[in-house]
């Protein structure tokens, strides 16, 4: 079971399942000082968003530079009217990268066959992490809120 490390805030009107929400395959977007903005694959684990990085990554130079990080994962779907929005800021820390949970991310978002994966992909599964720099952005936020914005669509 997954435990909130941060108290969830609610700001909506009909409260949701964070936890199954953030479980879902969507795209994160994750904000450094600078400001930048860039979209990225997550994993919602143990209380954290846990994001693939290294030293190829500006990302990772800009945490290593200034840790404080803001992340949205948002959906907006018109057809159902239905929109909500998990928000997350904290200081993220970048941590030594595993197989196990890197392949729990990947399978999230490419599905369970990895030999169906682009290349790019699969060689997080077998490439030594420490040759390529491979880390973990982890995120623990020190606050999190959730907005439901849904609305009623007409007809």
């Amino acid at each position: 079971m997954r435990r909130m490390m941060a108290p969830v805030t609610h700001h909506d009107t009909a409260p949701f399942d964070t936890d199954a929400f953030l479980a879902r395959p969507l795209t994160a977007r994750l904000a450094t000082e600078g400001p930048t903005v860039r979209p990225v694959w997550y994993l919602w684990e143990d209380g954290a968003f846990w994001v693939l990085t290294g030293p190829w990554a500006r990302l990772f130079h800009r945490v290593r530079e200034d840790p404080r990080v803001a992340l949205v994962v948002d959906e907006c779907d018109l057809a159902t009217g239905r929109v909500r929005q998990v928000l997350a800021r904290g200081r993220a820390e970048l941590l030594p990268f595993d197989v196990p949970r890197g392949r729990r991310k990947l399978v999230r978002y490419l599905g369970a066959d990895a030999s169906l994966w682009d290349d790019r992909f699969r060689h997080y599964l077998h490439d030594d992490p420490a040759e390529r720099g491979t880390v973990w952005l982890r995120l623990a936020p020190a606050s999190l809120t959730a907005h439901d914005l849904s609305y009623a669509v007409p007809g």
